[in-house]
């Protein structure tokens, strides 16, 4: 895994305020707006936008008008903040009701207790994991460390230090570099998702890239072991199974169009059973670490009840809190299960429903949050595969009611049954999309000197804010759009990806039809993954590693959104390697750091405005001025144009570097 430096703030930010009013009122717009502008593009295009880092960067040029403002006063605003990008995540389960035809709305007080419940749940189950996976682990957190050095070049800055300024130039080179192209591509100048899709043999296979920035910077920030392990998961969808399984059933006149419905039906579904081995993998191998930060975290509850003071950085939310806060959940989750169940086929056996739903859900919760922000400091919560998860936990959910039930027969009754499981996956979902942010909060947090339990309980009211907003911006989309596949669905509806394939996961398993050879290739493929990296570790003590986690996301997303990340992971790996050569090599990391982080701000807040102009227009290309007859042109540009930038900012970073 790459090392990067980031040594933690001193001991001198314990005298600076972090939680404030007016800290936390910003932290509250900034999440209501970013949760609108995250819910609608994710139903959109199927992606979402990281916000720590929009919220960091928006943060210090609105707190720079006080005095007092501080790093850790910035921090616990992006930390509020951060819970937009992910708390959204929720619609890559939630609009699968209306899919199925079980909901005709989102019930704005269900909606927001699924989400406020499940995100706070996701809080308490993750403290635990802050010894193991954070202050006890070397995991990169891409992310994490990214809002880290933003924030602290931004303290910096301020004291007019020549390195300081030197790097906040580089971030703002960099930003405005990505905030450029990604402009460019809004006004339709620059083609900004390039594919090509050709026979092979009697199979079909394609090659597609998403000319993104961050995409770039990411890959830099995660290094090249998680690059080389994506790009063999992403060759092993595209060249091998894709071709295969459409030689199987035949390729038609669109070629296009047959391999990317094998990817998306038959592939995926592989990649979701690769991941759910290296997951149950990844948790085996982490367990040792997480029992020892429960312990950790019990031993430092008792020293401060015993009076003992400890140092700030090392104070979680109490094991009391925790523990107290996880039981009593449990009985709004009751009641929002029994309000559910109640006017369905399926009421007379509520009570044994939700007794055996709660305590799947304690136990898949507890597991789905280690695994979720293992991910986390693997790759970044953004580019973290948590829609893999929601396949895992609705596949759990479906198994278990089918073990039951049966599956097959009344399809009234296996459509209430698909829709129980799709409800009980929203609230596990929830719980899995905020452990995955919390743990690169928390990481952030150690890089700056910041209170854990602070942090904690900012993600808590990040999550409420959050919850406020998702369901009237979900009940306007589906009034003015509606969902693919959705009864009543006009020709402009959104596609809303993951929620299809959450609820075909569902109703298939429930109705009887769903293809288990699918997952079961995809857990063969993983132990054989598993296998090599166990080797590849003994054999060169581990100097090389295949992370398996890696290579299922690498079969698991799309292609577009991964290839960039090893060609970033290469040229970090180069420039690091040139770094070392330099007078204070460093230093000169650390530029190229900030470098990638400049990446990441810069298209992550030009995102955030498009999202806006977006949605007040009505229209998907508000900023275009040229035609679809530009397209040839605009590729052309898009490619000649993305190199020289990317040359262009690391030369510039290197002069600044020496």
């Amino acid at each position: 895994m790459a090392s990067m430096p980031h040594a933690p703030m001193t001991p001198a930010a314990a005298t600076m305020r972090e939680f404030t009013l007016r800290g936390v009122l910003l932290g509250a717009v900034l999440t209501l707006l970013f949760t609108a502008a995250n819910v609608y593009l994710g139903l959109r295009v199927g992606i979402t936008f990281a916000t720590s880092i929009p919220a960091a960067v928006i943060s210090m040029a609105v707190l720079r008008f006080f005095s007092n403002s501080n790093i850790l006063e910035n921090n616990i605003v992006q930390t509020i903040a951060s819970a937009a990008g992910t708390l959204a995540a929720i619609i890559f389960v939630l609009p699968g009701l209306v899919m199925i035809g079980w909901w005709n709305g989102f019930p704005y007080w269900t909606t927001l207790a699924v989400c406020a419940i499940g995100g706070t749940l996701g809080v308490m189950f993750s403290v635990p994991l802050r010894r193991a996976l954070v202050t006890g682990s070397d995991l990169p957190y891409p992310e994490g460390v990214a809002a880290a050095e933003v924030l602290k070049v931004g303290a910096a800055s301020e004291e007019g230090a020549e390195e300081n300024a030197r790097g906040l130039a580089t971030i703002l080179f960099s930003s405005l570099a990505a905030a450029a192209f990604a402009l460019l591509a809004a006004m339709r100048l620059v083609a900004v998702d390039i594919a090509h899709f050709f026979r092979v043999g009697s199979g079909a296979s394609g090659v597609s890239v998403s000319l993104s920035m961050a995409l770039i910077g990411v890959g830099h920030l995660v290094g090249l072991t998680v690059g080389i392990a994506m790009l063999i998961g992403m060759l092993t969808s595209w060249a091998v199974l894709v071709p295969w399984l459409t030689a199987a059933q035949g390729v038609g006149a669109d070629v296009a169009a047959t391999a990317t419905t094998v990817f998306r039906g038959q592939v995926r579904f592989i990649g979701a059973g690769t991941i759910g081995v290296a997951a149950v993998w990844t948790l085996l191998k982490i367990l040792k670490p997480i029992i020892g930060g429960i312990r950790g975290q019990i031993a430092a509850s008792r020293a401060r009840a015993s009076g003992e003071v400890l140092v700030l950085t090392e104070r979680d939310l109490s094991v009391g809190v925790v523990g107290g806060t996880i039981v009593l959940s449990l009985i709004p989750i009751a009641i929002l299960l029994w309000l559910f169940l109640a006017p369905t086929v399926l009421a007379p056996d509520a009570a044994v429903l939700i007794g055996g739903m709660l305590i799947y859900m304690l136990i898949i919760g507890a597991i789905i949050a280690a695994v979720c922000g293992y991910m986390a400091g693997l790759i970044g919560a953004s580019n973290s595969p948590v829609s893999g998860v929601g396949i895992l936990a609705v596949l759990g959910a479906a198994v278990l009611l089918g073990l039951v039930y049966g599956t097959g027969g009344d399809p009234g009754r296996a459509q209430a049954l698909a829709a129980f499981a799709l409800f009980t996956t929203a609230i596990v979902f929830s719980i899995a999309t905020i452990s995955n942010d919390n743990l690169q909060d928390l990481k952030t947090g150690q890089l700056v000197g910041a209170t854990p339990w602070r942090q904690q309980a900012a993600l808590v009211l990040g999550v409420i804010f959050g919850s406020i907003v998702i369901a009237p911006v979900l009940d306007l989309l589906n009034v003015a759009f509606g969902f693919q596949g959705a009864p009543g669905a006009g020709p402009n509806a959104l596609a809303a990806p993951q929620a299809a394939l959450i609820s075909s996961l569902a109703l298939g398993v429930l109705g009887g039809n769903i293809d288990w050879s699918l997952i079961s290739l995809g857990a063969g493929l993983g132990v054989a993954v598993i296998v090599i990296d166990e080797i590849l570790l003994r054999t060169t003590k581990k100097k090389y590693h295949l992370p398996p986690l890696a290579v299922g996301m690498g079969i698991y997303l799309p292609m577009a959104l991964t290839l960039l990340i090893p060609v970033g992971a290469l040229i970090g790996r180069a420039y690091e390697k040139w770094a070392e050569r330099q007078r204070d090599p460093e230093f000169s990391k650390r530029m190229g750091v900030l470098a990638a982080t400049g990446l990441i701000v810069g298209e992550s807040l030009f995102g955030v405005l498009f999202a806006g102009i977006v949605a007040g227009s009505g229209t998907d290309a508000p900023l275009a001025v040229v035609g679809e007859d530009f397209e040839h042109i605009a590729t052309f540009t898009a490619a000649a144009g993305f190199i020289a930038i990317i040359w262009w900012l690391y030369a510039r970073t290197k002069r600044a570097a020496v």
